[in-house]
């Protein structure tokens, strides 16, 4: 995360912090912060989308063979190819790793069924949900880039710093 403002922070709290933010941006859709800030969470963020636009085709289908009450019947499974296998390890390293929460008329039993193939629930959601969308967006428009909007919210109480919401477009 080299060439950032520096946001009046030691190189490891503001790498946390903008790791942090980036995070909640792209499983949230949107944060609340400074200017400051959010002007630097959107340079990782549109990184770390256009990574995934570039990558999210990029499969292999391989035969395993798979033992089940003692008989080997062989099974298709979709695994990552190579560059998306890269993608997804550089963006894991620039993102924390959240966990799915259960929905709140939702049963254990269901959550659980909904999740057991999940490991890493972000990194689905940015390659199955968000690379697609703006893998189309980009088709239709003919442009790639501009995946983060800056709304300014007035000055925050107290300091007086500009708040603004960045959000997903």
């Amino acid at each position: 995360m080299a060439g950032l403002k520096k946001l009046s922070k030691r190189p490891s709290i503001r790498d946390a912090l903008i790791r942090n933010q980036v995070t909640t941006l792209l499983w949230n859709g949107q944060v609340e912060t400074t200017l400051a800030r959010a002007k630097a969470i959107q340079r990782v963020a549109e990184k770390i989308i256009t990574l995934a636009i570039n990558t999210y085709k990029d499969t292999v289908t391989v035969e395993k063979n798979v033992i089940v009450d003692g008989v080997t019947t062989k099974k298709q499974v979709i695994n990552d190819g190579p560059k998306k296998l890269a993608a997804r390890r550089r963006i894991m390293a620039q993102t924390y790793d959240i966990q799915e929460v259960r929905a709140k008329k939702e049963s254990k039993s269901d959550f659980v069924e909904r999740t057991k193939d999940i490991k890493h629930p972000l990194m689905e959601k940015i390659f199955n949900v968000i690379a697609p969308k703006y893998d189309l967006r980009k088709e239709e428009l003919g442009q790639g880039g501009g995946y983060t909007r800056i709304v300014k919210c007035g000055p925050r109480r107290g300091d007086g710093a500009e708040k603004v919401i960045i959000s997903l477009v």
